[in-house]
């Protein structure tokens, strides 16, 4: 149902939530701003359009959405491909591929897509979230440790080396900011949970930093003055062959994006009882990630952690993230100026925990002990990711965990021969009308048993069992009583299967067909070519149809 929250909540909405909704909004509010300025300068841009793309895209992901509690903004999952896109096609680049990306977030939640987040796999989601993780805390190692350098390069590889390079400009006073703010961030929860560890941290490590006049380097030196207002929408400016090239980033982001969005929703539900609607997310990600670049923002998606802070924090309904929005607009319009004074080193130190967090190192551990498939498509979409682009990594994990998949279902798939006389025990079913508990198969008849998913990959397996036949029946009884379903490349082996018997004199019967093969045969047209007189519902009538045939053949 393509309707937002919004509008189902304020239907029977009331004063207390409302209060409830402002005061929990507030605080996501203040609990954003540090993650905003930090999420936007990992990623390579300016801090001010971290704050542009919160404002925007939280009121609109909040105003729009299908869940009733969900945050969004930037988040510490988009900083690696985003990073990737400004090294490589600039700030107009990014906001072009952010653009599309909306785009194609559009076109997935009106396609009713957004249950196909289910479809992909945990080892995938595990790996490139692992990896994730892995490039976002080596991305701030450069400030974490103070290093003088120009910006590093955005391949791992090159910007470790680059790192060693510069190991001897540590400085030791952006290492103690780092430490300070990860240690507030570790022990300020045991002392309160009603103010926010990360706002603690960015005062109090910007406090220390000017107080004690710190030769660390902040917002303001390396970025200069940071806007107090909203710049006019405007299209990016870029070529068609650039936005060509921009189509496997926009792919990425918008992957990313849905896949972020509706977990952080699935979350969001087992913590309100709720139920969201995944389509309609998809569709305000998509509106927000069209309408944030046109104000320089960055792409955006459901944030988990702020999601979470704001049901502690009583938000119930979507006014709750447009309260949040709110806020982060009026800190940008009044208090923009002071964020110039935020060392980098403490900015640092909180993406550093997001990405602690993010990679949920004890689950990557635990997934190493699954099935060996399991974990060879995790391990694969991990390395691919850390070493090559998180779209190799996600694109090949899929393809990898597709085809293990298959695997699998073909082994369960298998075709057995059933010789002189086969047994069935227990009573028959009403299914079974005459159905005897055994059976015994005439001279000159072969019978052939399918048990599972009868697909392209049992087609082969279904060649080679009845290649093996050295005998050629009179009459061949495929019996398909254990076959739920059957696709094109199956039917075709069937298909070559009945003409090359024809032509050697042997007959094909089937038996024990369900719906979905027998719709499926029918509208190929196979089920013309066997016969309507070669179907039976049962082995028995298949095998008594088979004895009179015989009899009744000339000798």
């Amino acid at each position: 149902m393509l309707v937002p929250k919004l509008v189902t909540t304020l239907r029977n909405y009331t004063r207390q939530q409302f209060a409830a909704d402002v005061v929990a909004g507030v605080i996501v509010g203040v609990v954003a701003l540090p993650l905003a300025i930090a999420f936007a300068i990992a990623s390579g841009v300016t801090p001010d359009r971290g704050l542009y793309t919160a404002v925007i895209a939280g009121f609109l992901v909040s105003a729009l959405g299908g869940s009733r509690v969900q945050i969004g903004g930037p988040t510490g999952a988009f900083v690696v491909i985003v990073y990737g896109i400004v090294q490589r096609y600039g700030v107009d680049g990014l906001l072009a591929a952010t653009l599309m990306a909306g785009v194609i977030l559009l076109i997935l939640g009106f396609a009713r897509l957004g249950g196909a987040i289910k479809f992909i796999p945990f080892p995938v989601v595990t790996g490139f979230t692992a990896a994730i993780g892995a490039l976002i805390a080596i991305q701030q190692l450069r400030d974490a440790l103070g290093l003088e350098m120009e910006a590093p390069p955005a391949e791992l590889v090159e910007r470790l080396a680059a790192y060693a390079e510069r190991m001897g400009t540590v400085n030791p006073y952006a290492v103690g900011l780092t430490v300070f703010t990860l240690l507030t961030l570790a022990f300020w929860p045991r002392l309160s949970r009603r103010v926010p560890s990360p706002l603690v941290a960015l005062l109090a490590g910007t406090a220390a930093a000017q107080l004690l006049d710190l030769p660390v380097e902040t917002i303001g030196a390396r970025f200069g003055h940071i806007p107090s207002s909203l710049p006019s929408p405007a299209l990016p400016s870029i070529s068609f062959a650039e936005l060509r090239e921009l189509v496997g980033p926009a792919l990425a982001i918008a992957t990313l994006g849905a896949i972020e969005s509706l977990l952080s929703a699935v979350v969001a539900d087992g913590m309100i009882g709720g139920r969201h609607r995944s389509n309609m997310e998809l569709v305000a990600q998509g509106v927000a990630n069209i309408v944030s670049p046109l104000f320089g923002g960055m792409p955006a998606t459901g944030a988990i952690a702020r999601t979470a802070t704001n049901i502690k924090s009583g938000g119930r309904t979507p006014v709750a993230g447009m309260v949040h929005a709110l806020t982060l607009l009026l800190i940008t319009l009044f208090f923009g100026r002071w964020a110039e004074l935020i060392p980098l080193a403490v900015l640092a130190g909180i993406v550093l925990v997001v990405a602690y967090h993010l990679s949920e190192w004890r689950v990557f551990v635990s997934e190493l002990h699954a099935p060996k498939s399991d974990a060879l498509v995790m391990i694969t979409t991990f390395l691919l990711t850390l070493l090559v682009d998180l779209t190799v990594g996600i694109g090949v994990g899929m393809v990898l965990a597709a085809f293990l998949f298959m695997k699998r279902m073909s082994e369960v798939t298998n075709i057995s021969i059933l010789r002189e006389e086969f047994e069935e025990t227990g009573a028959p079913s009403g299914d079974d009308r005459g159905a005897i508990y055994r059976r015994q198969i005439p001279p000159d008849v072969e019978v052939y048993e399918i048990n599972g998913p009868f697909f392209f990959g049992a087609a082969e397996k279904f060649k080679q069992t009845l290649g093996e036949v050295s005998r050629k029946p009179r009459i061949l009884v495929i019996r398909m009583r254990h076959v739920p379903a059957i696709d094109s490349t199956a039917m075709h082996a069937l298909k070559e299967l009945v003409r090359r018997t024809r032509k050697q004199g042997t007959e094909v019967v089937l038996s024990d067909v369900h719906s979905q093969p027998l719709i499926a045969l029918g509208r190929s047209g196979l089920l013309d070519e066997i016969g309507d007189e070669n179907l039976f519902g049962n082995i028995d009538e298949a095998l008594e149809a088979a004895r009179q045939r015989l009899q009744s053949a000339p000798a």
